[in-house]
């Protein structure tokens, strides 16, 4: 089979390739696996944070992709509850202990054993991969494989932040970033909070007028200054300045969501202009988001399909994943990418 291999961590702006395309052996499932024909896979910046060793692998090399959405072609011994052909998505959580306190109080995206699809087992940038049967997750017919690709990460962690945000009505959300997920947070909140304004802070001018078009009361730049101090702010962005703006735009009581598994740190020193009085006192939170559980993706995928929440994405061959790569880094984004590989059947 084909897929695209990371051999060695690099950074893209040195090495601007650093996927290779290469021939693998067809992988066969174990006992409660099955094998699936990839059809689209997500480009997450989650891989840049892998490829450039913000959340390196623990071995290489393998095959990155966690946004992956194919049919079953081969059930493993045990595996009795799904069926050859069927459409099913695999997700950034490729398994869990089930036995640790986290797992046991549905809180399994902090499990010590967490294993993540496309970093710590090859992933979806592949024609064929394998994955547990109990954490596999049937996709609704509403949406084409390529639509449902960025539910998988993008839209579930976007709903997970959501969540943690806590948000009151009519109180006015932030949105630092305007990506993959950011833009289905939008997506969702007009549709679950039709009367809350939603003010989007992005440095990029196209991805401020996407964020208008999709319904943003405001969008400006993540030094911006919004009509009003906002409840609560979801960061999706990679770098610390983002956040230092975000704690000064919160009211009191805000909070400020952490959407990011890695931050680079070529702007830390930023965070020395925090000032507590400014930016912290008045009992403002700062919360983080870690990985997605089961349950996350599961009702995300329902909600979306009830809604329907469709994203917008641009596709791209497999072998051209560098090149959508290179796109994410160099944040020319409007919604998701995502990688075609095989064709429906």
């Amino acid at each position: 089979m084909k897929a695209m291999s990371l051999r060695k961590l690099a950074d893209l702006q040195v090495e601007p390739d650093p996927l290779q395309l290469v021939e693998c052996p067809i992988p066969e499932p174990g006992p409660g696996e099955v094998r699936i024909r990839v059809l689209t896979c997500g480009v997450c910046h989650t891989e840049l944070d892998e490829i450039e060793g913000r959340t390196p692998p623990p071995s290489l090399p393998v095959i990155p992709g966690h946004q992956v959405i194919g049919q079953i072609d081969k059930l493993g011994r045990e595996v009795s509850d799904r069926q050859l052909g069927e459409r099913i998505g695999v997700a950034w959580i490729y398994s869990a202990c089930g036995q640790c306190k986290w797992c046991h109080t549905a809180r399994e995206n902090l499990c010590p054993e967490f294993r993540a699809t496309g970093r710590d087992v090859d992933g979806g940038y592949a024609e064929y991969m394998v994955a547990p049967a109990a954490f596999i997750h049937t996709i609704p017919a509403t949406f084409t494989s390529a639509e449902a690709a960025p539910l998988l990460c993008a839209g579930s962690i976007g709903y997970r932040s959501l969540r943690l945000a806590h948000l009151q009505p009519g109180a006015p959300l932030g949105l630092t970033g305007f990506g993959a997920s950011a833009h289905l947070v939008l997506k969702l909140v007009r549709h679950l909070y039709p009367e809350l304004p939603v003010y989007v802070f992005a440095r990029s001018e196209k991805e401020r007028q996407f964020a208008l078009e999709l319904g943003a009361a405001w969008a400006g730049d993540n030094d911006g200054q919004p009509p009003q101090l906002l409840q609560a702010i979801i960061d999706t962005t990679p770098a610390w300045k983002p956040v230092v703006c975000a704690l000064r735009l919160l009211e009191p009581g805000g909070r400020l969501v952490i959407n990011a598994i890695r931050k680079d740190n070529s702007d830390r020193d930023i965070l020395a202009n925090i000032d507590y009085p400014r930016d912290l006192w008045l009992e403002k939170t700062v919360q983080s988001v870690a990985n997605v559980s089961r349950a996350d993706v599961h009702e995300f995928l329902a909600l979306a399909a009830e809604i329907p929440l469709l994203p917008t994405v641009e596709e791209f061959l497999l072998a051209d994943a560098n090149r959508a790569l290179r796109e994410l880094k160099e944040q020319k984004i409007r919604g998701a990418k995502v990688l075609r590989i095989n064709p429906d059947k």
